[in-house]
């Protein structure tokens, strides 16, 4: 995230931050080769958000990303949740996850939760 975000526009979690109770985590592997990971954020329960999605860069472009958001997207319905929220960045190195989102239906929203408005952001939401 450093190569295209400031540091004060990196909303991506560490690895503390991924063990914490309200977030759950998957990774996607070849054998031994991680392709590509992302989380799911409870907000409350009825609203989740999508965290930590990567595709590893030796994988970009091959369904990584997309088989793992319509997994995130499923377990979301599994719990009930009535709303799918997500940040990704504003600049050009984030228009492909955009054009991803968009495809699966996500619409450019506000600021939700906790984030604040940020010219290096970009809020999408979709109702499940």
């Amino acid at each position: 995230m450093t190569l295209n975000s400031p540091p004060e526009s990196i909303h991506a979690l560490n690895l503390d931050q991924l063990r914490k109770p309200e977030i759950t985590f998957w990774s996607a592997w070849k054998g031994k080769e991680l392709l590509g990971c992302g989380a799911l954020k409870e907000l409350g329960d009825q609203h989740g958000e999508i965290k930590s999605m990567r595709t590893s860069s030796s994988h970009l472009r091959k369904g990584v990303a997309r088989r793992l958001l319509e997994h995130i997207i499923e377990e979301a319905k599994q719990r009930g949740y009535h709303r799918l929220s997500l940040e990704t960045g504003s600049m050009d190195a984030f228009i492909p996850a955009r054009t991803l989102y968009a495809s699966f239906g996500f619409q450019y929203c506000q600021p939700f939760s906790e984030y604040i408005e940020d010219p290096n952001s970009l809020f999408m939401t979709m109702e499940l």
